[in-house]
């Protein structure tokens, strides 16, 4: 895959021939690739991640997760299913938020010691990039940061199966894998079509034991995915309705869920906004609060939705002084009333709309708080300007307007 930009002619792209947005009233683009794989959701439906390994060729099996998946009871579930299937898993849980380049290695490491064949992933988006990392390693071999960046993991990976346990990454349905490369301080982003999973299984269930600030930091991660996959340069009409529908679920729902936990019918709400992001960004990529907040999460290992969370108004201010257009129709999507008048004003509106939520799940209101200084705002610009998903956002930026982006932020 590459990132093709608008009038670019690469037709091997799933984001060739992308429109810009004053176009989206016009016949659209003349070739679109989605990129989606099998998708199970529902209620109860752990259990397919069982047969799905089996009918995937699984004889041996890694499953990756985390100490709280175990906690929680969702980890013996499912290797209960498969052990019922007949196959004994390895089971390997040696990693921590933001996956990290030395923890991939040590998972891969393992694969190959126990002659794993399949990878099915229980959690959220660190495991569930951690395992993408293992597969680029078990069949490319070298280091996980020599992937960094478009198709540059050639030869193909092993199957893979997600189940996700948080509302908000899209890892599990996505060609992306962000791994912490620990001498730099810094994420990288590797991006392939062969990352998209062979099947996500979504079992709204597994949402109701995340902690609050995880179901926060989660959501505001799957409503950024949503914004700038609608903004991006290489969005098209099937991803702009997954986009939007996920804006306006996030927006009308994750409050509820962490007032009310338990309560399913918000909780499947977020699972679908999530895969529904998910959907739209894997094949529209994503802009400039990605780009940046790899950096800050890189840099303080830091949860990466609380970045975006902080990120996203200003960026939205940024890219809507350049073009405000795209960001009536996301004014619409949450019923506000700037969407009638200027286009202008819809943007402050969006951006003032995702200002509040942010602060009523509790998100700090800059980046000062979450620890960033004034001095790494030029090392931050500069990882931002590199980072692949700054090529699709609809704006460009030189270093110096990177860096006000940043202290804006502050």
């Amino acid at each position: 895959m590459a990132v093709v930009m608008p009038g670019h002619q690469n037709t091997t792209s799933p984001c060739a021939h992308a429109a810009p947005h004053g176009g989206r009233s016009g016949a659209g683009p003349a070739l679109v690739k989605f990129h989606a794989p099998e998708i199970v959701f529902g209620e109860g439906s752990l259990v397919e991640a069982a047969h799905a390994a089996v009918r995937l060729g699984g004889v041996r099996p890694m499953l990756v997760t985390d100490p709280g998946l175990i906690e929680a009871g969702w980890a013996d579930e499912l290797l209960q299913h498969l052990r019922e299937q007949g196959i004994e898993p390895t089971v390997w849980a040696g990693l921590t938020p933001n996956p990290k380049d030395h923890e991939v290695a040590a998972g891969h490491e393992l694969y190959r010691a126990r002659g794993c064949d399949v990878l099915v992933a229980l959690g959220g988006g660190s495991v569930i990039d951690a395992a993408k990392g293992v597969a680029i390693l078990a069949a490319n071999g070298g280091n996980i940061l020599d992937y960094e960046g478009v198709d540059r993991a050639p030869l193909p990976i092993p199957p893979m199966v997600m189940v996700p346990s948080t509302s908000g990454t899209g890892a599990d349905v996505s060609q992306f894998c962000v791994v912490t490369d620990t001498a730099r301080g810094s994420k990288i982003t590797i991006i392939g079509r062969s990352l998209v999973p062979d099947l996500t299984v979504i079992d709204p269930r597994l949402l109701t034991t995340m902690p609050a600030d995880l179901n926060a930091a989660t959501g505001l991660d799957a409503l950024t995915h949503g914004i700038e996959a609608f903004v991006s340069r290489a969005h098209n009409p099937l991803t702009d309705h997954h986009a939007l529908r996920a804006v306006g679920m996030v927006t009308g729902t994750l409050v509820r869920t962490i007032d009310d936990p338990t309560f399913m019918p918000a909780r499947a709400t977020m699972a679908q906004a999530s895969l529904e992001a998910g959907l739209a960004f894997t094949n529209a990529i994503l802009g400039a609060a990605h780009a940046m907040s790899h950096q800050v999460g890189g840099l303080l290992d830091l949860p990466h939705g609380v970045v975006n969370g902080v990120l996203l108004p200003h960026v939205i201010r940024f890219n809507g002084a350049d073009d405000p257009r795209p960001f009536v129709e996301v004014a619409a999507t949450l019923g506000l009333e700037e969407a009638r008048g200027a286009a202008p004003d819809a943007v402050e509106a969006v951006a003032s709309r995702i200002d509040e939520l942010a602060r009523q799940v509790g998100v700090p209101r800059g980046l000062r708080q979450l620890g960033v200084r004034e001095e790494d705002l030029p090392r931050l610009a500069e990882g931002a300007l590199r980072d692949a998903c700054m090529s699709t956002n609809p704006r460009t930026a030189t270093h110096d307007q990177m860096i006000e982006l940043f202290r804006t932020a502050m």
